[in-house]
C-alpha cells in the first residue's frame, strides 16, 4: 500500500467521524492529520476537523513521510520476538517509554525502532509511527507494531472490535477472593489527580477479567493472568484498585510500604494474538518475563508450579472454562 488512500462519502457527516471510522483511529489521530494538511476533500486540502461533508465527495489522504532526524543515543536493547515485512512483535523492557511526547526526555522505543531502520507505518502521526498499541513505562512485553498503513489499520481494526487478544500477568496484594473476577467500570482521567485514571461517570467504557493462579508461599502475594476486553490508560491497575488491590511495586495506585523491595511494577503483558493482515492466519505470541519480575517471582513462589500455571493454553482455558 503506498502513502495515499481514498474514500468516497456516502453520507452527510464530519470529516473527522468518518475518517476515524474508515482508518480504525481515533479523532485525535485523524485530527492530527488534517491540522498537517495531509486530507483533502474533492483535491482541496482542509484544515478543519469538523468540517461537514457532502454525499460523493472524494475524501484524499496523503500520509506523511518519515522525517530524516539527528538519533537519539541509544543505549538500551529490545527483544525481537517476530518479524516479517509486515510487522514487528518485540517483548518491551520495563522503563522504555512508547513514543515521544514533550515530557518525555530520553530515547523511546520509537526511536529504537528508527534507528534500527525499521520502516514504519505513518497513519497515526509523526510522533507514533508504527504504535498500534501502547504499554504504560513501567509494563513490560508483548507488542506488535506494523511497518506499513494496510497492516497498522487491519491490526487497528482488530484492536477495536476484539478479535485482537491479550493477556497479562501481575503480582498483586492482597489476594483476590474469587476464581475469577469481572470488573466493568467506566475510566477516565481522575478529578482528584491528574496523574492517575479513575472508575468515574463519563468515563470511557472498560471491561477487565483476573484469573487467580497461585499463592506466594506465605499467601501475603498472589500471581494472576487479566484478560483486557478493552484498552484504557491504566486499565488493570485502575479496576484493581476498585477491589482495594494494587499490582506490587506499583506507587502511584498502591500503597508504598518499605518491605516492597519490587525495582518495578510486576505488571507484563505476557500473551497477544491476532489475525495476520497478509496471511489472514491467526497467530499467537508469548513474551518471556522480565528479569527483575523473574527474580521476584522466584523468591516468593513455587517456581515449579508456577511454570505450569503460566503456559498460556492453560490461562486462555482458564478463562474460557472457569471453575464452577
Amino acid at each position: 500500500m503506498d502513502n495515499t488512500q481514498s474514500y468516497i462519502c456516502n453520507d452527510s457527516e464530519r470529516l473527522d467521524v468518518f475518517l476515524a471510522e474508515k482508518l480504525a483511529q481515533s479523532r485525535s489521530q485523524v485530527a492530527q492529520l488534517i491540522k498537517k494538511e495531509c486530507v483533502y476533500v474533492n483535491n482541496k486540502a482542509v484544515s478543519r476537523a469538523g468540517i461537514k461533508l457532502k454525499e460523493n465527495q472524494i475524501i484524499r489522504i496523503e500520509f506523511p513521510e518519515l522525517k530524516e532526524e539527528k538519533p537519539l543515543e541509544i543505549d538500551f536493547s529490545v527483544e525481537v520476538l517476530y518479524e516479517d515485512n509486515e510487522l514487528l512483535v518485540i517483548n518491551k523492557p520495563s522503563g522504555l517509554t512508547v513514543h515521544p511526547a514533550p515530557s518525555v526526555k530520553e530515547a523511546t522505543l520509537v526511536d529504537w525502532l528508527k534507528h534500527k531502520g525499521i520502516r514504519l507505518s505513518t497513519i497515526s502521526g509523526e510522533e507514533r509511527h508504527g504504535i498500534v498499541h501502547r504499554l504504560d513505562k513501567g509494563t513490560s512485553g508483548v507488542m506488535v507494531v506494523a511497518k506499513n498503513n494496510e497492516a497498522h489499520q487491519a491490526l487497528s481494526e482488530q484492536l477495536q472490535d476484539k478479535s485482537m487478544g491479550r493477556f497479562y500477568l501481575a503480582v498483586i496484594e492482597p489476594p483476590l477472593k474469587d476464581d475469577i473476577t469481572f470488573i466493568e467500570a467506566p475510566i477516565k482521567r481522575s478529578s482528584n489527580n491528574r496523574l492517575k485514571m479513575a472508575c468515574e461517570a463519563g468515563g470511557k467504557d472498560a471491561k477487565t477479567a483476573f484469573k487467580q493462579l497461585m499463592l506466594s508461599d506465605d499467601e501475603k502475594y498472589q500471581l494472576i493472568a487479566c484478560k483486557l476486553f478493552t484498552g484504557r490508560t491504566h486499565q488493570i491497575r485502575v479496576h484493581l484498585e476498585t477491589k482495594s488491590r494494587h499490582i506490587v511495586g506499583d506507587h502511584l495506585y498502591g500503597t508504598t510500604k518499605k518491605d516492597d523491595k519490587s525495582e518495578r511494577i510486576l505488571l507484563h503483558a505476557y500473551e497477544l494474538h491476532f489475525i495476520h493482515p497478509k496471511t489472514n492466519k491467526m497467530v499467537s505470541f508469548v513474551a518471556p518475563i522480565e528479569q527483575k519480575m523473574k527474580k521476584f517471582i522466584d523468591k516468593k513462589f513455587d517456581t515449579e508450579q508456577i511454570n505450569e500455571v503460566i503456559k498460556p493454553q492453560f490461562i486462555i482455558d482458564s478463562f474460557n472454562n472457569p471453575n464452577p
